[in-house]
């Protein structure tokens, strides 16, 4: 299994990014995908989840309203559509398949003027 995230960076408050995740050595459709981050000293918080076939999701209270998950099936891809960026959204964002405990390397997001 592989994951792998990209699109953090440096974005101001208000802002927006849009994360992605590049998935191998699985049966991507087969399985819920999940989006976590990690801030510096806190634990790690799961932020989004999506269903197999991409119409059933859950987010975390913080987020609702702000972000949205989303996959395509036929790429291999789950993306993490990020607006209204706050300071308290900065933290590593990792990609997850939590029925296969596989995690990417992370992602560092930073909100800050």
């Amino acid at each position: 299994v592989q994951l792998v995230e990209s699109g953090g960076g440096l974005v101001q408050p208000g802002g927006s990014l849009r994360l992605s995740c590049a998935a191998s050595g699985f049966t991507f459709s087969t399985y819920v995908m999940t989006w976590y981050r990690q801030a510096p000293g806190k634990e790690r918080e799961r932020v989004a989840s999506i269903t197999t076939g991409g119409r059933g999701f859950n987010y975390a209270d913080s987020v609702k309203g702000r972000f949205t998950i989303s996959r395509d099936n036929a790429k291999n891809t789950v993306h993490l559509q990020m607006n209204s960026l706050k300071p308290e959204d900065t933290a590593v964002y990792y990609c997850s398949v939590p029925r296969l405990d596989s995690w990417g390397q992370g992602t560092q997001v930073t909100v800050s003027s």
